[in-house]
């Protein structure tokens, strides 16, 4: 019997989230991604703010947490380029906050204070 937080539990999980994370990210996933970026090939981060990079990454919006249902929702999937991916988004799915900002000097973060200022930009309101 393991106790919790032995090394024994820790393994049985890791071992239980590779079987499911292998389930899920198999060749269905493989061929539909692939189908995905052939029909939205640019990073949608970087497109965003004015830059135009091809994607390699096809990425759930919404976090899925092995719920097949969103798992496969394209609605819920975005192309984004490695360094989008790996860097942008998991910062946003950790802190909630998306980083950069735009070619007009605003946060890409459409949560962010300044881009909720009706219109206004931080220059409009003046020191």
């Amino acid at each position: 019997m393991a106790i919790e937080g032995s090394s024994v539990t820790h393994a049985r999980s890791a071992a239980a989230y590779r079987a499911d994370h292998d389930r899920l990210y198999g060749r269905r996933w493989r061929r539909a991604a692939k189908r995905f970026l052939f029909g939205q090939p640019l990073c949608r981060l970087c497109f965003d703010i004015g830059l135009t990079v091809a994607a390699s990454v096809v990425d759930h919006i919404q976090p899925h947490q092995g719920d097949f249902a969103l798992f496969w929702d394209e609605g819920n999937w975005q192309s984004l380029c490695k360094p989008c991916h790996d860097g942008a988004k998991a910062q946003l799915e950790r802190t909630g906050a998306l980083r950069g900002c735009r070619p007009d000097g605003l946060p890409v973060d459409a949560s962010h204070p300044w881009n909720c200022l009706g219109g206004a930009t931080p220059a409009d309101l003046g020191p």
